[in-house]
């Protein structure tokens, strides 16, 4: 790797050199590895085939996990959460016992492995809300509930500098890993201030599909707000806004 110079700074492939941008800058390195075409063909690469075609779908998988609460996760999730999220898929998938290597998948494996999941490194759940909080879960009628009691807001809750307001919110999507199809419900406190009043105990209610299938995720989060001249903002465009993955169901 070395590190372009000069007024015009070059992005493509001249010869055998590759010129991109990075966060270090620009940058240039020669080009290398092996040829693609050998790859896909040559025996001696089976196993790199199998690796590549485990990964794609991990990250296929993460995809239709992100795009299902996509509503609730757009203020709330760091520049490096979907690598981060693949990184885990991957993991679902090394645990099928039932594939073959290369044809395993998120279905056959275990999805509890991304309970705990937080999409922004920059504000977790678990140093964000200290209230404590039950989940319930009932497949034959479809309701997923988080119950939280009365707490102090400022006693309970980790807000960054600035804070005026706060908002928690729910969402419970039932996943199709084979079409991508799924099925959401989203529900939330409204906003709230962010002060010395306890709250009224918060009951976070959605509904899927009676007698899903599918394997069902239940995120948990609070946005920060500021209040300036009347208006509510977005603190920080969400930079501390924390959302987690706190229940996997996997039938």
């Amino acid at each position: 790797m070395a590190r372009q110079k000069g007024i015009i700074k070059l992005l493509g492939t001249v010869g055998d050199i590759t010129f991109y941008k990075a966060k270090e800058g620009f940058l240039a390195r020669e080009k290398g590895g092996v040829d693609k075409s050998r790859i896909m063909n040559d025996p001696n690469f089976q196993r790199t085939r199998e690796n590549g075609a485990e990964f794609g779908r991990a990250g296929a998988s993460g995809k239709m996990l992100r795009t299902s609460i996509r509503g609730i996760l757009l203020n709330s999730a760091d520049s490096r959460m979907v690598g981060r999220l693949t990184r885990e898929m991957v993991k679902v998938i090394q645990t099928d016992m039932i594939s073959e290597r290369g044809d395993r998948n998120v279905i056959n494996g275990d999805l509890s492995l991304l309970k705990g999941f937080d999409f922004n490194i920059n504000g977790k759940l678990s140093t964000t809300i200290y209230a404590p909080y039950t989940t319930t879960l009932d497949r034959a009628d479809g309701d997923v509930i988080v119950d939280i009691p009365a707490f102090v807001p400022i006693n309970m809750i980790n807000a960054p500098s600035g804070t005026t307001h706060f908002k928690i919110e729910a969402a419970a999507s039932d996943v199709n890993f084979i079409d991508g199809s799924f099925n959401v419900s989203t529900a939330d406190t409204g906003i709230l201030p962010y002060d010395s009043v306890e709250t009224s105990a918060i009951s976070l209610a959605t509904t899927l599909p009676a007698n899903s299938t599918e394997p069902i995720f239940f995120v948990l989060g609070v946005e920060f707000y500021q209040e300036i001249n009347g208006e509510k903002y977005v603190l920080k465009n969400g930079a501390y806004n924390a959302l987690q993955l706190i229940e996997v169901d996997q039938v």
